[in-house]
């Protein structure tokens, strides 16, 4: 199989990721909930990793590193702690479901109002909408760092400065550029900065988390058990307690930490680099060919991200067709990206969506290039 579906999940992890979680499926209790060795083991490399995460992605404090089991958590915990009844919100129409679910729900439940910067019919934002749409009872500015559907990139910090100038929240959903790409949470002036562990950083499933500002007054999404402060009827007010109730997947993060090392040993640039190049080939192996439409801007800096279509074939359709045929696994259909597809035009059709990692292989574009082309003349040939 050749596997070009990175952008849902990295299906190949370091080794060093899986050996990881063995040993601490071997080795660890809980923590946070005891002072035996397995307890104390946990709870070390639970720290361990909020310290990796830290300096990964500039967060001032390791106990502001909180865990959680994907981006979506993430995203949830963020925006249903920080968003008040009435508040306005400003997101964006490159949203996955994550983001707009939870303002929807908001907006639904508690009267917040929402604003959106729009995307033309090539998927292009012009941030300048931001600046546009603020308004006195603007609370926050909840946007993804990449689009997953396209692979574009915000100009986050200029977003950020937006936010700052404001006295505005930001919360970043980087969900697609984790792990690929440096992020540097106080120079973009991220107040929130959300990330999950199954893609770019090439952690497993199950993982992820948000990194905080200081001084930032969020309530806790969910309550329950911490091993701490027992006979308190409220959730402990300290982090990472106060937004981490019940037992966090100590094994889950063992391998993330260990992921965290091959990208830091490996080099974000590094990666990066390498990343481009792969998206820069398969782009230019498949956008001149006839009835293929590709989507996004191929200008600038972007993830590794390239979504087509073929004539009017169904994206689901073609996307079976390039398994059954040729072992490619892609992403078709919306994405959970809805604002997007229906900014593009791509409502009833869908898409196909390349997206590669650093484990991806020039001879896997190379591939994947000669089947959409040999589809695409087979779909031409059929008019």
């Amino acid at each position: 199989m050749i596997y070009l579906d990175n952008a849902a999940t990295t299906l190949k992890k370091p080794p060093q990721t899986a050996q990881a979680v063995w040993e601490a499926m071997q080795s660890l209790g809980n923590s946070a909930r005891g002072a035996h060795e397995g307890s104390l083991n946990a709870a070390r490399t639970v720290y361990a990793a909020r310290e990796k995460l830290a300096a990964l992605f500039h967060c001032p404090r390791a106990d502001h590193v909180v865990f959680a089991c994907n981006a979506t958590e993430a995203l949830n915990i963020a925006i249903h702690g920080l968003i008040d009844p009435g508040d306005h919100v400003i997101s964006t129409d490159w949203e996955h479901n994550s983001v707009l679910r939870p303002l929807y729900r908001l907006e639904a439940e508690k009267g917040v109002r929402l604003s959106f910067v729009p995307a033309d019919r090539q998927g292009r934002i012009d941030c300048g909408d931001f600046e546009r749409l603020l308004r006195p009872d603007t609370k926050a500015i909840v946007c993804t760092h990449a689009s997953n559907l396209t692979g574009d990139l915000m100009d986050i910090e200029r977003v950020g400065a937006i936010a700052r100038a404001h006295g505005v929240l930001l919360i970043v959903d980087a969900a697609q550029t984790a792990g690929t790409r440096p992020l540097d949470m106080q120079r973009i002036g991220a107040d929130v900065l959300c990330f999950t562990g199954h893609k770019g950083l090439m952690g497993p499933q199950g993982t992820g988390g948000l990194c905080l500002r200081e001084g930032l007054p969020i309530r806790p999404f969910k309550v329950g058990g911490t091993g701490v402060q027992t006979y308190s009827p409220a959730q402990p007010a300290q982090l990472p307690a106060r937004l981490e109730a019940g037992t966090l997947n100590g094994h889950g993060i063992a391998g993330l930490a260990a992921s965290v090392d091959f990208l830091e040993a490996t080099g974000l640039e590094t990666i990066r680099e390498r990343e481009a190049m792969l998206t820069r080939r398969f782009y230019e192996g498949v956008e001149a060919l006839p009835g293929v439409t590709v989507y996004g801007d191929f200008t600038r800096d972007r993830a590794a991200i390239v979504s087509l279509n073929i004539g009017d074939w169904d994206s689901a359709a073609a996307a079976d067709a390039l398994f059954e045929r040729y072992g490619i696994a892609v992403r078709a259909g919306a994405h959970c990206a809805p604002r997007m597809h229906e900014a593009l035009g791509t409502r009833e059709q869908g898409a196909i969506r390349f997206s590669f990692s650093w484990y991806t292989e020039a001879e896997e574009i190379d591939a994947a290039v000669r089947a959409v082309g040999e589809l695409a003349e087979e779909a031409g040939a059929a008019l």
